[in-house]
Parts: structure tokens; sequence; C-alpha cells
């Protein structure tokens, strides 16, 4: 979705990759994400980076056209990028193991879409597969720097609910207010969805 230039600047710059580089190998050791991990809104592709490090088969979803180009050039050898929507995701029920999301679901204008997102997420996990992210949270800071963008912050405290009601279980919500909310779920083996 709409990012403005000075936001542009910093999600693309070595200084964010770098920051990224350090702080996700970590978080990501806790999780089993298995052989075939679906990575949304990879944006400038700095998670991206990682990701091509912990998993076996990468595949990116992203919306902005001229992102999905940019990642194609630079990952085109070692992921699978296709444009498109997180909403309306153009893959097979219970293809992937993981899906992750870092950073981007405040990027979707409307609650409503963000919903889409968890219940694509969850039609394409296989059973037993994580669905697991992070997302900014409101400072001021942050607003500064989403002026102009799209800017639909995760209410931390009714994420779990949003979660379960699209089937998922094991839900996990970690917030840390003004800086970050971290989340996981498990799509369960036995699901009548």
């Amino acid at each position: 979705m709409p990012m403005n230039l000075i936001h542009r600047r910093l999600c693309s710059s070595e200084k964010w990759a770098s920051m990224i580089a350090q702080v996700l190998p970590p978080w990501l050791e806790r999780f089993d994400l298995g052989d075939d991990v679906l990575e949304i809104g990879p944006g400038f592709g700095a998670t991206t980076r990682v990701l091509l490090d912990a998993v076996p088969r990468l595949t990116l979803l992203e919306i902005d056209p001229a992102s999905a180009s940019l990642l194609r050039t630079e990952f085109g050898s070692r992921a699978t990028v296709v444009e498109g929507s997180g909403a309306e995701m153009p893959f097979d029920t219970g293809r992937f193991s993981a899906v992750v999301c870092f950073t981007m679901l405040h990027h979707v204008p409307t609650p409503a879409l963000q919903d889409a997102i968890f219940g694509e997420a969850f039609r394409v996990l296989r059973p037993g597969g994580v669905y697991c992210g992070t997302d900014s949270q409101l400072s001021f800071r942050f607003r500064l720097l989403h002026v102009g963008d799209t800017m639909n912050v995760v209410n931390a405290s009714t994420l779990p609910a949003r979660l379960t009601g699209v089937g998922f279980g094991e839900v996990d919500v970690q917030h840390r207010p003004k800086e970050l909310v971290e989340f996981s779920a498990v799509k369960p083996v036995s699901t009548g969805h």
C-alpha cells in the first residue's frame, strides 16, 4: 500500500536491512517454519534476505508492482515472486508449511481487509502450519513516518479474537505498546475449514 518518500527511503536503507538481519534470526528460531514458506508483503526485501537463509523454499506475495519487480530482480533466482493481494491469494489451499508477514499489516487500509488476509493465511496453510509475524504500534515517530501513508495499526487487544475467528488455534500475541506487536498462530491439524 502507499508509502511516502521518507518511509520508502527508510525501509530500503542498508541501516534498516542491517537491523532486520540482527533481530529477525533469533525471533524466527522460536518457530518451525517447515519446508515451504510464504512471505506476505515483503516490500524492499529486508526480511526476505533473512528468510532465504532460514527456509528451504520461499514464495513472496507483494501487492505493489514496483516492489514486486525489484524483488524479482534481487531474489528471482532464489524465491518465487508473485504480484497479488494477501486478501485474495492466488495459491492452492493447504500449500504452505508457514505464512509470515513483518511490519506490513498497518499498510492494509481496513480491518476487514486485514481479516481477509488472516483468513487467506489460514486457507493456504497446511494443517499444523504456523502463521507468525510482527507489526508496528503507534508512537509519535511512527505517526510522523506515516504522514501521507496508509496507516491502519493492528489493535493488539483484539488480534487474538480476530485470529481465532478465522480458525487459528494456539494464538499467542505479545504486545509492547508504542513499539511492536508479535503474533503467532497454528492451523489446527483437525479442522472443518
